[in-house]
C-alpha cells in the first residue's frame, strides 16, 4: 500500500539537535552475485563505528543523513547496495544505528511485487533492532545507547478510533516501515540499511535479557502470534491450541502457546516436520492433515487454531478440530478467496477471524513476556551480502525458522 503525501498525518516539528553525518553516497553499485557465503549464529555484535563527524544543526529543520542500504530495483527482487538520504529529523524522532534485521516472508513478496503494489528502489526489512545514536528534543522514552526495536509500521494518523484506542495497527492511514510514503512525501525505507529515523511512538525497548539478534523476529513473527492470544483471551493456562504451518510465525506460535501453559498440536500437510515440532519446539502432538483417522480422532478438541499458512487452502478440515466456540485465527496473507460450508461454523458457534501484527503497547508487553519466560526465536544469522541467497532459501522454505541479517557487522557504510 502506498499512501498519498496529501493525506493528513501527524506532522512532527523540527528542532535544533545533534545529528550524525554519514559518508556521501556511492552510486552505481554492481548487482551482487548469488554465491553462497558461510552463515553462523551470532551471540553479540561488533562495535563498528560508521560516524564521520558531529554537527549541530542550528536551522529549523534536522539534517538529512546519507546512508547505505540494500535495495531491490525491480520485480526480480535482487538486492544490491543503494545510497539514499534519511528523512529530516524532528523533535520526537530517534535516529538508530541498525544492528540486526530479520527477514520476513513479506519482504520476499514486496521485493518481487507479488502484491502488485511495490515501488522501487525498495529497501526492505521490518524486524529491526538498533542502537539509539540521536534523540530529538521532545523524546522522553529513549536515550542514546538504548537498544530499541522497530516493526511493521512507523506512522499513523493519531486521530481515528483505532489510534485513540491504542490499536494503531488498524489505522487506515498507517505508514508502513518501507514501500510507503512518509508525511513529508519521502519514500520509507526499511532495516536492510545502516540507519533509520523513527518516531518515538513506533519504537520499543529491547529488554536486557533478550539477545538483540534473537529479538528481531519477535517484532513481527512473535507479535503476530501474541496479539490474537491477548485480544481473544487465550492466555490462560490449560487451553488446547493448534498451530497450522510451522514457519516463522508458526514456530513462535508454538513457543508462545507453550510458555502460556497450553497443550499444543502442530498441524501440517506432511510428516516431515514432526521431529522439529515435538523434539525441538516442544509441541505436545503432531497431526498430519491428510491422515483421515488422525483428524477424525482430533475432532472437537482444540480451543483455537493459529493458521499461519500464506497460500490458499481449505478451511473445513481445521474447523472440524475446534470445540464449541472455538476460533480459527487467520494470520497468513493470502490473495485468493477461501471457502467453507457455513454449517461447519454454525453448528459449533465457531469463529473464523483474523489478526494483524499488534499494537506498540502489545509489542512491548510481548517482549517483556518473552524475556520473563525465556522465549526467543530460532534463527540463522547471515551478513548482508548473503541476503539474496537467504531470499532464495526462504522461498524454498529452507530456513529454521528465521534469517536475521547482522547489519552492523556487514559494514554497509564505506
Amino acid at each position: 500500500m502506498n499512501l498519498s503525501p496529501s493525506h493528513h498525518f501527524h506532522q512532527p516539528h523540527a528542532t535544533n539537535s545533534i545529528v550524525l553525518l554519514f559518508p556521501p553516497p556511492h552510486l552505481n553499485h554492481p548487482t551482487p552475485s548469488r554465491h553462497s557465503l558461510p552463515s553462523s549464529t551470532v551471540h553479540g555484535y561488533p562495535s563498528t563505528i560508521c560516524l564521520i563527524s558531529l554537527h549541530r544543526n542550528m536551522g529549523s529543520h534536522g539534517t538529512e543523513k546519507t546512508v547505505t542500504g540494500w535495495a531491490a530495483r525491480d520485480p526480480s527482487g535482487i538486492l544490491s547496495p543503494y545510497s539514499y538520504t534519511l528523512r529530516k529529523t524532528g523533535p520526537e524522532d530517534v535516529v538508530i544505528k541498525v544492528l540486526f534485521c530479520g527477514i520476513c516472508h513479506t519482504d520476499l513478496h514486496q521485493t518481487k511485487n507479488d502484491l502488485g503494489m511495490s515501488k522501487y528502489p525498495m529497501v526492505p526489512g521490518h524486524e529491526v533492532v538498533g542502537e539509539v545514536v540521536e534523540v530529538g528534543a521532545e523524546v522522553s522514552k529513549f536515550e542514546v545507547a538504548d537498544t530499541v526495536g522497530a516493526g511493521v509500521i512507523i506512522g499513523c494518523c493519531r486521530e481515528c478510533a483505532p489510534c485513540k484506542a491504542d490499536t494503531e495497527q488498524y489505522c487506515n492511514r498507517k505508514i508502513w516501515t518501507y514501500n510507503d510514503v512518509y508525511t513529508d512525501g519521502k519514500p520509507t525505507q526499511g532495516g536492510f540499511a545502516s540507519a533509520m529515523v523513527v518516531d518515538q511512538k513506533f519504537l520499543v525497548k529491547i529488554p536486557p535479557g533478550l539477545a538483540p539478534e534473537k529479538a528481531a523476529p519477535l517484532l513481527c513473527a512473535g507479535l503476530t502470534a501474541y496479539s490474537p492470544m491477548k485480544h481473544f483471551g487465550l492466555m490462560d493456562a490449560g487451553l488446547r491450541a493448534g498451530v497450522l504451518g510451522l514457519g516463522g510465525v508458526g514456530h513462535m506460535g508454538v513457543k508462545l502457546a507453550k510458555a502460556m501453559g497450553h497443550h499444543v498440536t502442530v498441524i501440517s500437510s506432511s510428516d516431515k516436520k514432526r521431529a522439529e515440532a515435538v523434539d525441538h519446539l516442544g509441541a505436545d502432538a503432531y497431526l498430519v492433515s491428510s491422515d483421515e483417522a488422525g483428524m477424525a480422532a482430533a475432532a472437537d478438541t482444540l480451543d483455537y487454531i493459529i493458521d499461519t499458512v500464506p497460500v490458499s487452502h481449505p478451511l473445513e478440515p481445521y474447523l472440524s478440530l475446534l470445540k464449541l466456540n472455538g476460533k480459527l485465527i487467520l494470520l497468513g496473507v493470502i490473495n485468493q478467496p477461501l471457502q467453507f460450508l457455513t454449517p461447519m461454523v454454525m453448528l459449533g458457534r465457531k469463529s473464523i477471524t483474523g489478526s494483524f501484527i499488534g499494537s506498540m503497547q502489545e509489542t512491548q508487553e510481548m517482549l517483556e513476556f518473552c524475556e520473563a519466560k525465556g522465549v526467543t526465536s530460532m534463527i540463522e544469522v547471515v551478513k548482508m551480502d548473503y541476503a539474496n541467497e537467504a531470499f532464495e532459501r526462504l522461498e524454498r522454505n529452507d530456513v529454521r525458522y528465521r534469517f536475521v541479517i547482522d547489519v552492523a557487522g556487514s559494514n554497509l557504510d564505506p
